[in-house]
């Protein structure tokens, strides 16, 4: 779910400004409007007006850069969720990645060209044109900070743009994005660390607070680097997951010659404990799945003569998967039908299992050595939804091919 105030939207592209982004919009005014550089050209009260044109300035340059790795990431077919402004600039909301390294590179690279046509725009601007003198030079500081934006963000590790660029090149030169991921991340995470280091140094040379600004931006990075590099992690392991790794046999096969009153008397009303899933089969064979509202749709009248046959729904025409199949096909599946459980078939079209989102979550925390109690797993059954921190659903959808 979205946070944060919308504004609007730009080439249908919802805008958003987070609560942080109003901190530093009044930081940025108050650092200008204090500046007795800005006070002597324009008084008091012009410079507080001028530091705060300068914040939106400078966020409107950061809306543009990621407007260019939107509109390119359209152009390939990619839904763009929105842009989002906060404390340490902006951020787009890419649906899922390229299908290519070289659509990839194309969507890394279109902000940091847009912030040099900027600078390149601002530059020119503040040159040829007649402004007044606090015009000139806030529009040439502008031109600097666009020029520093994209140098800053082609420094190549993760999330920074220049990470997305190497993660292109690598996944193109080793045919895995997954290596391309991995290397980016670790790229970033240095990147991080000197970050964090270079602030300290500042804070303890300069004694300025401002000097911990490296080290923020540094613990940032740090944090979403280690991100990519566990989301990496999951989408791998996940990849090599077929349904059959995660599907339980926690079911019943009754009689299909049952009536469905000897049914709903020994197993919807004795038993509590009894598997909700239940199939019919009668000569070796199964005849297809009972549910509780099939039987509810036959008056109670019939129940006596009719049989679990009769209500039983072929295995073929129920949503299904083969045990072979892919997990993340499983899981996309699931969501796209909005249903609480598939039925996985084997290759003779018999029944091996059923899979639900909890014996998915179980699954992967095997595979990924994670321990998980079954009180959470239970829950997630209970719930039908995966834990708020795991949403497999959009990282399935991620992971599709090209």
């Amino acid at each position: 779910m979205q946070t944060g105030w919308r504004v609007g939207s730009l080439f249908n592209i919802p805008l958003f400004i987070d609560n942080s982004w109003f901190l530093i919009v009044v930081l940025i005014t108050v650092m200008n409007g204090l500046d007795p550089s800005r006070v002597e050209l324009v008084g008091p009260s012009g410079a507080w007006a001028v530091g705060f044109l300068y914040a939106l300035l400078l966020f409107g340059s950061v809306l543009l850069h990621e407007l260019g790795h939107s509109l390119v990431a359209q152009s390939q077919g990619i839904t763009v969720n929105s842009i989002k402004l906060f404390l340490f600039g902006g951020i787009a909301s890419i649906e899922k990645e390229s299908k290519t390294p070289g659509g990839a590179f194309w969507v890394a690279v279109a902000g940091p060209a847009v912030s040099i046509g900027l600078f390149a725009i601002f530059t020119v601007l503040s040159r040829v044109s007649n402004l007044p003198a606090v015009a000139s030079l806030i529009v040439n500081e502008v031109a600097q900070v666009n020029l520093v934006l994209a140098l800053f963000n082609l420094i190549p590790g993760l999330p920074l743009d220049g990470g997305q660029i190497f993660k292109a090149a690598v996944w193109k030169a080793t045919n895995s994005k997954s290596t391309g991921i991995r290397w980016a991340a670790k790229s970033g995470q240095v990147v991080g660390y000197g970050g964090i280091a270079l602030g300290l140094v500042a804070f303890f040379a300069s004694g300025s607070l401002f000097g911990l600004w490296p080290a923020l931006i540094g613990l940032f990075i740090l944090r979403n680097a280690g991100a990519y590099n566990r989301m990496n992690t999951l989408q791998e392991e996940l990849s090599k997951l077929k349904t059959g790794d995660a599907a339980i046999r926690d079911f019943r096969v009754l009689d299909a010659n049952m009536t469905l009153r000897q049914f709903a008397d020994e197993y919807l009303l004795e038993d509590k404990k009894s598997a909700p899933v239940y199939f019919a089969s009668s000569d070796g064979r199964y005849r297809g799945m009972v549910s509780i509202e099939g039987l509810r749709q036959v008056e109670r009248s019939e129940w006596e003569y009719r049989n679990l046959h009769s209500i039983a729904q072929p295995l073929l025409e129920i949503p299904h998967v083969g045990e072979t199949t892919p997990l993340t096909e499983a899981i996309k599946l699931l969501e796209e039908k909005q249903i609480p459980r598939l039925t996985v078939l084997t290759p003779a079209d018999s029944v091996a299992g059923t899979l639900d989102r909890g014996d998915i979550v179980r699954a992967l925390a095997k595979q990924l050595k994670f321990p998980i109690t079954e009180a959470i797993i239970q829950k997630i059954k209970e719930e039908g939804a995966y834990p708020a921190g795991l949403q497999l659903g959009a990282i399935a959808q991620s992971m599709e091919k090209a």
